[in-house]
């Protein structure tokens, strides 16, 4: 070798490629200080719309090999036969990664897993389940989560508080500014061509009940009817719930609603600059990166208290509000706050986007070239 230091190499599993994944891998891949591989289990899921272009990533890859098992596909880490990593890390949620987990325990393998809070509005709770929860956690070598509520949930089953460890997300922050960058008549035009009318706010992401958006959209009725100007609601994705929403605005007769159909990344920063607020009304997120992207955005954020580290993102009455979830009064009395107090609206923008600037694919590869360093025992500042 030279005298050169050996790169590390680092195996991260993943379900399938995610955009904000591929963008994190790149910058991995471009940082250079470990020898980096993805795995993927499926190119995508049934229920995902957004484009997979392999030809722009940087990173080296695999999907892996499966096999149907008592209905289900289970996928078979063999990579892991012909070279053994130095740190594997994957998720925990499908048998195929405690099998992969274990294979690598007995190959001496340092493993992490990917663990963030869930919600009980999405998740069925088990005996069985936490029994696992409780083996695996206590066990790995360490647990990565975006924040204190993820490293707090990790604990809870067993992971000794100095292997819960931090992770930060991520988003493509300078895409999603360049939607602030508009001017007031490209905002104009913009909303004139989406059908838009006045006051206009936002939600992006799956058309799914788990999301809360027929509470948006009572929530939006109430606004309606208690505001004298002109008001829109813009709905960009698609899911199984699409046509119950439209026959919910139906039964409300409820105006003004705008439903754009799934929309790739490089449309996104367009359909948020028609935006005056964002509303986030799930009803169970681990995290909701659609947060993230609206805060890059300079908007202010109203969204329900369950989604994952929201704490750490929303600063009440700063740059946005918390709700509880399943409560249209309460999203409507924030809506309102917003609509009606302009200057309240660009403030809490401008904080939105202060909070959210240093979130960067940049910046999670360092932060897991130091995660990487710690397991490896290169490294003990946990926390910086």
């Amino acid at each position: 070798m030279n005298g050169e230091t050996r790169r590390p190499f680092v195996v991260y599993w993943n379900n399938i490629p995610t955009p904000y994944m591929v963008e994190r891998f790149n910058a991995v891949a471009d940082q250079g200080s470990i020898d980096f591989e993805a795995w993927f289990n499926d190119r995508i899921d049934s229920d995902r719309s957004w484009e997979i272009d392999e030809s722009k990533w940087r990173f080296r890859y695999r999907y892996l090999p499966k096999t149907r098992f008592f209905g289900k596909n289970l996928h078979w880490p063999l990579p892991i036969f012909s070279r053994r990593p130095d740190f594997l890390v994957s998720l925990y949620s499908e048998p195929s990664f405690i099998v992969g987990w274990v294979i690598a325990r007995v190959r001496k393998v340092k493993t992490a897993f990917w663990c963030q809070v869930t919600m009980d509005r999405w998740v069925t709770r088990t005996a069985w389940k936490n029994l696992i929860k409780r083996i695996i956690f206590s066990r790995v070598d360490a647990t990565l989560g975006s924040g204190e509520e993820s490293r707090a949930f990790a604990m809870k089953f067993g992971t000794p508080e100095i292997r819960a460890m931090r992770l930060p997300h991520s988003i493509d922050v300078c895409h999603y500014m360049n939607g602030a960058k508009f001017g007031k008549q490209e905002r104009v035009a913009l909303r004139e061509r989406a059908g838009l009318n006045g006051f206009t706010f936002i939600y992006v992401g799956r058309l799914w009940w788990g999301k809360g958006i027929d509470y948006l959209i009572q929530a939006f009725s109430i606004v309606q009817q208690s505001n004298n100007g002109p008001v829109s609601l813009l709905l960009v994705g698609d899911g199984p719930d699409e046509a119950k929403l439209k026959e919910l605005c139906t039964q409300l007769k409820v105006t003004n609603v705008v439903f754009t159909g799934f929309k790739q990344k490089p449309a996104l920063p367009n359909y948020y600059a028609m935006a005056d607020a964002f509303v986030f009304p799930t009803l169970g997120d681990p995290y909701g990166l659609v947060v993230d992207e609206a805060m890059a955005s300079s908007l202010p954020v109203i969204s329900t208290s369950a989604a994952g580290e929201i704490c750490d993102r929303i600063e009440e009455g700063e740059n946005g509000f918390i709700v509880p979830p399943e409560n249209s009064d309460a999203l409507a009395k924030s809506m309102l706050k917003l609509l009606q107090e302009p200057k309240l609206k660009l403030k809490m923008g401008r904080v939105s986007c202060d909070k959210i600037k240093r979130n960067t694919p940049e910046k999670w590869a360092e932060d897991f070239r130091r995660v990487v360093d710690i397991v490896l025992k290169k490294n003990t500042d946990i926390f910086s």
